[in-house]
């Protein structure tokens, strides 16, 4: 029985026990991973609607070159179905698929920045931005964490993260 959809996507595996404790930056790994559980979603989203349908998820599982039955459609959808609606939305898809991850005071302090960053009213973050918001709280978090920060969600290389896609992580995190 299927334990998760992204077992079939080739998506690389986070190391789930980390090597230095404590360290923001170690926690990044985990904020790349859920922003790859993002993109997931979005190639899961083929007419772009904001939900997975058992349709599009045994499209692109089979375009993977996997052959599941309907039943193992069906039963993958229902484990991350949490409204019973026969979709997935992409708060159930990561509840889904990033359940069982941990990233430590980050979570916290990513939650804090996010309210100052909505505020702003800003749709690009860059690490520079992120560090302000984290000083201007009395964090105790550096530039160079920040930037890391905005670097494992920058899907673009432009040295900025969207705040819609931070919203979606951040609100991910347990």
């Amino acid at each position: 029985m299927p334990k998760s959809i992204l077992q079939y996507t080739h998506i690389p595996t986070l190391i789930q026990t980390m090597a230095q404790a404590g360290s923001l930056l170690v926690d990044t790994e985990a904020l790349s991973h859920i922003f790859n559980l993002i993109e997931a979603f979005r190639a899961f989203d083929a007419d772009n609607d904001g939900l997975i349908s058992s349709a599009e998820v045994g499209g692109i599982v089979g375009s993977l070159g996997y052959n599941l039955s309907e039943e193992d459609v069906k039963m993958m959808m229902e484990e991350g179905d949490a409204d019973k609606d026969g979709l997935l939305s992409m708060g159930e898809f990561l509840e889904m698929n990033a359940k069982n991850m941990e990233v430590g005071e980050l979570g916290s302090y990513l939650k804090i920045a996010l309210e100052a960053l909505k505020a702003d009213g800003d749709d690009l973050v860059s690490g520079e931005e992120l560090y302000d918001v984290f000083v201007n709280l009395g964090l105790d978090v550096s530039l160079e964490d920040s930037m890391a920060i905005v670097a494992s969600l920058d899907g673009d290389g432009d040295g900025a993260m969207f705040l819609h896609d931070f919203k979606l992580i951040v609100n991910s995190l347990h």
